[in-house]
């Protein structure tokens, strides 16, 4: 730090009184040269380039007796005059002169002092010849009242009551006597005390200066001011030095600022390292995740490739995405974006960058079976195409277990249309072409593939429906390849309970009866509006049991949707004896889904011909005989003569269901 020398800082003492003397005299001269601070009120105080400070003035009223002036606002600028010959540059109140500019004359000249009193007495200058030029003349106000030259009175005390004066009436004022040389004319001017500012001549004319707030700083620290021309500079609290000096006022060593520097240094150090840790330790993590994707990437795609060996290898590159963009397009998996859940994965619904509206399915649980089940479902999945089951876009394989990506279907699930509150569900003509589409579906994947496909999770929340409420069948992670030579399969069972197959439960022998018997449950639960899976009927029984005891019973009304008594006909008896069959109990003795599709096909041909047939005048007679033929069911009217023969087939446990397939299909046309 620079340090003043000693003599500088003597000069810089003695100065320091002259630099605020001569700041204070610049702010007095900006004041004065304001007109509201010098005049009269309603007086005009400027004229031309000039300020005419009270008691001088040159309208009416605005200037003491005597010290009238005149301004010629016809010239441009205007000019102010005295004697209306001579020409007024400059009216000081601090030294009470005149400076006027004389032109050239012969006659009369004012003296070195030219003296205007309150009596209108002016004295008068001797004659000649006088040159013209820049004069200046003192002035003072004329009073006999102070006798004594050079004598000071307070002004708020004295020169206005004591001496009956009409001026110098400021408080924080003085005035002096002065005698005039020449003739002995005794008189006083005023002045504002030091510390005040502005025009003794008037009433509260003297205004405290605020040095503190001097356009030239007289203080570098904290100013205060007082009244008069004291003020007081300091330092700020916790700091030394000069504060009349920019930059004077420094903080002191304090001895522990090498301890503070310290401790800076090293938390900065500190700080500095954790930073760097926190970089590579990001680095390292963001590095083992993308080895993780590259590992799990190489692990599944060998999987999957391994799976299409022969088949449709090319499915390993053509669809597969990138979990950036499905963390993307789900939000980075939203709960809010869930659709629901399998028993598989959770579903979450997307939007890619292609803007195409996809399903995506998510694993729940990381274990080898649910990897191995959806690699299961990809290779199943990549293989077919049938317009009643879900189409799969793509998927992607850098996750431990992949993500799949389905279309999207919109109108939610079987089980959710039929499972709802409302007494009125999906309509009986919408029901039986729903059985029929799911029943396409099936049939597709145990006859139509290159290789039998078993789905082994048939049930009606794995049926979804879109906005035609179009069958789109999916969940094929429990799937399983039939080789053509073999009937069946041995596997872990696997299923829903409610629909599982009880053979293959029993026996975990998987056959494509499996399929059968989970499609008859979801048969029964088109007919009834009941959830296979929690259903208990009042003597304990599940829904295909009872179902198929009061169906033997000819009691079958007591279980049936109240809508689809309304609104089917002979077709309701068809397709639960249909049911019956598909979910006896020995799956030998079950049609195949071939022969169920069929059966499914004629009832549905016969029904749509006999809606399209009717005309509005017979419907009403065409309700009337679908009503007495669900009643029937019930008094054994007769309406359907073949029931007590079907019954006995049903009951049969050695008939394999092509003689109740056969009877229907022919009954059927």
């Amino acid at each position: 730090m620079y340090e003043m020398k000693p003599w500088a800082s003597s000069v810089l003492g003695l100065l320091r009184p002259l630099l605020a003397a001569a700041a204070a005299l610049v702010w007095l001269h900006l004041l004065v040269a304001d007109g509201a601070k010098i005049g009269l009120p309603g007086c005009t105080t400027i004229c031309g380039n000039v300020s005419v400070p009270y008691p001088f003035g040159f309208e009416p009223g605005c200037s003491l007796k005597g010290f009238n002036l005149t301004c010629d606002v016809s010239r441009t600028p205007p000019k102010l005059f005295i004697m209306d010959t001579d020409t007024v540059t400059e009216i000081s109140l601090d030294d009470s002169t005149v400076l006027y500019f004389a032109p050239l004359r012969e006659g009369l000249a004012p003296t070195s002092k030219q003296l205007i009193n309150d009596d209108d007495q002016q004295s008068m200058p001797s004659g000649g010849l006088f040159s013209a030029g820049e004069q200046r003349f003192d002035w003072m106000l004329v009073s006999s009242a102070l006798q004594e030259p050079n004598k000071t009175r307070a002004g708020n005390a004295t020169c206005p009551k004591d001496l009956g004066a009409t001026a110098c009436h400021s408080t924080h004022s003085t005035c002096q006597a002065i005698t005039a040389t020449g003739p002995i004319i005794t008189g006083y001017t005023c002045r504002c005390d030091d510390g005040y500012q502005g025009n003794a001549y008037l009433s509260d004319g003297c205004q405290d200066v605020d040095r503190c707030s001097f356009p030239d700083k007289l203080c570098f620290g904290n100013c205060t001011n007082f009244p008069g021309s004291k003020y007081l500079c300091q330092c700020p609290e916790g700091t030394i030095g000069d504060p009349y000096t920019l930059n004077g006022c420094v903080k002191p060593r304090d001895p522990k600022t090498g301890l503070i520097i310290g401790l800076g240094v090293g938390s900065g150090v500190i700080l500095l390292f954790l930073v760097l840790s926190t970089i590579f330790v990001i680095h390292r993590i963001m590095t083992r995740k993308k080895r993780m994707r590259q590992r799990f990437f190489k692990q599944n795609r060998g999987q999957l490739l391994q799976q299409l060996v022969c088949q449709r290898a090319d499915i390993g590159e053509r669809m597969i995405l990138t979990l950036e963009e499905l963390e993307k397009a789900t939000n980075n998996f939203d709960k809010a974006r869930e659709l629901g859940g399998g028993g598989h994965g959770i579903v979450y619904k997307g939007i890619l960058s292609t803007l195409h509206v996809v399903a995506i399915k998510k694993a729940k649980i990381v274990i080898q079976r649910e990897i191995d089940d959806f690699i299961n479902e990809l290779v199943i999945l990549s293989q077919i195409n049938h317009r009643n089951i879900v189409k799969l876009h793509g998927c992607c394989l850098e996750t431990e277990v992949p993500l799949l990506v389905y279309e999207f279907i919109s109108n939610g699930t079987l089980y959710n249309h039929l499972h709802v509150e409302t007494l009125v569900s999906l309509s009986w003509k919408d029901r039986v072409r729903i059985a029929v589409e799911a029943a396409r579906a099936i049939t597709y994947l145990h006859s139509l593939t290159s290789m039998p496909i078993i789905h082994r999770d048939v049930k009606s929340p794995n049926i979804l429906l879109d906005d035609n409420l179009t069958v789109k069948l999916s969940d094929f992670g429990a799937s399983r390849y039939i080789p053509i030579d073999q009937t069946g399969l041995d596997t872990t069972v696997q299923g829903t309970f409610g629909y599982l197959d009880p053979t293959y439960h029993s026996t975990g022998h998987l056959t494509e009866k499996s399929d059968v018997y989970s499609f008859g449950v979801i048969l029964i639960e088109l007919l009834t509006r009941k959830k296979p899976v929690s259903y208990r009927s009042s003597n304990g029984y599940g829904l295909v049991r009872h179902f198929t005891t009061l169906l033997s019973e000819h009691n079958l009304v007591d279980i049936l949707d109240p809508q689809v008594v309304r609104e089917g006909a002979g077709e309701v008896i068809d397709i639960s004896l249909l049911a019956a069959m598909c979910v006896k109990f020995v799956s030998k003795d079950r049609p195949t889904m071939r022969q169920v599709e069929m059966t499914l096909e004629s009832i549905h041909a016969v029904k749509e011909y006999a809606l399209s047939d009717m005309t509005d005048e017979s419907e009403e007679n065409y309700n009337q005989v679908n009503n007495m033929r669900i009643e029937g069911i019930n008094n054994d009217t007769g309406i359907h003569d073949g029931l007590r023969e079907l019954r006995e087939i049903i009951t049969d446990e050695s008939n394999d269901g092509t003689t109740l397939v056969a009877n229907i299909s022919q009954k059927c046309g």
